[in-house]
């Protein structure tokens, strides 16, 4: 079965364009996987963002004279779409030569195009490079589970049979690994990522964590669509009062994806981490 993104730009050879060009964004429906693992727009056990940040942004001044910035995009995890990234960083590439009398007028033109394209409002916010140094490098929460002594054989797909957890003993606790790999589906290129697992349930096994998240090691499925597997095969072990789950990608072509998927409202921290 062909997917979605097979009729995108990824993988494919791009011309460089030089006017601003909101066309080029290309859509692809969450539905699809939602619906196999057995979602609907409806039934959705989690609120969430996803957090983009593009660190190639630039355009024109009136005078001609350029721009460079960081920009922050806040998609719904509820949004019909998910925005292509190869397609966004050429919208994006499409601003190098366009004139913006202000920085708000560019705001206002990210809004809309990327909101028409997700079917869902998109927050998007554009710092300095000052402002964004000042924010710093931040480490992750909780306990790093990747010193745990485990053995893994299998990495062809996600194995949520590895899973483990006491259900005599109820925590509250922040656990997290560096070593969350995944591929492209349409490349096949590797997607790098820490992920961090907050919950108040059942005690994970943390070891059982951690070889079930190095299962993903050859999946081929895009950032958002591993947090949500993550997500859910969690829930349904854990029957937790809240769990939260997150990812932090290395950034590629300047882009960097961050899914954030929990029970309750949150209010991400989108500082980056070292290998952003």
């Amino acid at each position: 079965m062909q997917h979605p993104a097979e009729q995108s730009p990824l993988g494919k050879s791009s011309d460089y364009v030089f006017s601003y060009s909101p066309e080029l964004l290309f859509p692809i429906p969450r539905a699809a996987k939602w619906a196999e693992l057995g979602l609907t727009a409806d039934s959705l056990p989690y609120q969430g963002v996803d957090l983009w940040n593009c660190y190639e942004l630039s355009w024109l001044l009136p005078s001609g004279k350029p721009v460079v910035a960081v920009g922050e995009f806040a998609i719904p995890a509820d949004s019909p779409n998910i925005i292509e990234s190869k397609s966004f960083k050429l919208y994006l590439n499409s601003l190098n030569q366009s004139v913006f009398a202000s920085t708000e007028a560019l705001c206002e033109a990210l809004c809309r195009d990327l909101s028409a394209v997700a079917g869902a409002t998109v927050e998007a916010r554009v710092r300095s490079l000052d402002e964004v140094a000042l924010d710093g490098v931040r480490t992750l929460p909780g306990r790093c589970i990747d010193g745990l002594d485990i053995q893994v054989s299998d990495y062809s797909h996600p194995r949520p049979e590895l899973l483990v957890c006491n259900r005599s003993r109820v925590v509250d606790e922040v656990l997290h690994s560096h070593l969350l790999k995944s591929n492209c589906p349409v490349t096949g290129q590797p997607d790098w990522g820490s992920v961090v697992v907050e919950y108040r349930g059942a005690e994970l096994d943390a070891a059982s964590l951690l070889a079930y998240l190095v299962s993903f090691r050859q999946h081929r499925d895009f950032h958002e669509q591993c947090v949500e597997r993550i997500f859910l095969d969690l829930q349904r072990l854990l029957q937790p009062e809240y769990l939260c789950v997150y990812a932090r990608y290395v950034r590629r072509g300047g882009l960097d994806i961050n899914p954030y998927r929990s029970t309750v409202a949150l209010q991400p921290d989108n500082r980056r981490l070292v290998r952003q």
